[in-house]
């Protein structure tokens, strides 16, 4: 696979329990790919574990992982946050969050400690996920009249493009996939039907 088409994700959430001298690590790595989402995850956590000392949490967004944040709750400065952004990095994913809930266990562990803590329970999380890796599609949506439709789907079939969304009413529009690499060339086969229009709709 074309790596710069591709990206690597977990399939689904994953857990992982960390003990060290009485407190405990909880981690949780679960797959995200908005902002929205982040924050609805963190509310979960922080209700249903609302007796824990700390929730931090690290993660990465976007196919190349552009967008990420690490959050230390309270505990020392890059104690907590950073290792576990650290393994999102060192596991080369992106849409992932995940958050280490903390138990104090009544023994101060030290800078040092914590690092080692949040650091292992968070790659313990993603070790325990399933990893795949996705490919980027190009998203595009064709409005076409029902006169193009035979010569639209005929060249939609032979192209290989993974029809998404189909709305034949009045018009038609028909939403497919393609590799980013193979756009131009697929925008090119309908030049020469005058009534499609194409809308480029992004990635995904």
């Amino acid at each position: 696979m074309d790596s710069e088409h591709t990206y690597k994700t977990i399939q689904a959430p994953s857990e992982a329990i960390y003990k060290e001298k009485g407190s405990k690590f909880l981690a949780f790595a679960v797959p995200c790919t908005t902002e929205e989402q982040i924050k609805e995850q963190l509310e979960v956590w922080r209700k249903s574990h609302s007796q824990a000392n700390h929730v931090c949490y690290a993660y990465k967004l976007g196919f190349k992982g552009e967008q990420y944040r690490a959050n230390d709750d309270g505990e020392p400065s890059n104690s907590a946050g950073q290792p576990i952004l650290g393994q999102l990095s060192s596991f080369e994913v992106t849409n992932v969050l995940i958050g280490v809930v903390r138990y104090f266990g009544g023994t101060k562990l030290g800078v040092g400690g914590l690092i080692h803590a949040y650091r292992t329970s968070a790659k313990e999380a993603l070790e325990n996920a399933t990893i795949e890796t996705r490919s980027i599609q190009q998203i595009l949506e064709l409005h076409f009249t029902y006169k193009d439709m035979p010569a639209v789907m005929n060249i939609v079939k032979q192209s290989g493009a993974n029809v998404m969304r189909q709305d034949f009413e009045l018009d038609c529009t028909l939403t497919v996939a393609v590799s980013p690499s193979d756009k131009e060339t697929f925008s090119e086969k309908f030049e020469l039907l005058q009534n499609v229009t194409i809308t480029d709709k992004g990635l995904a």
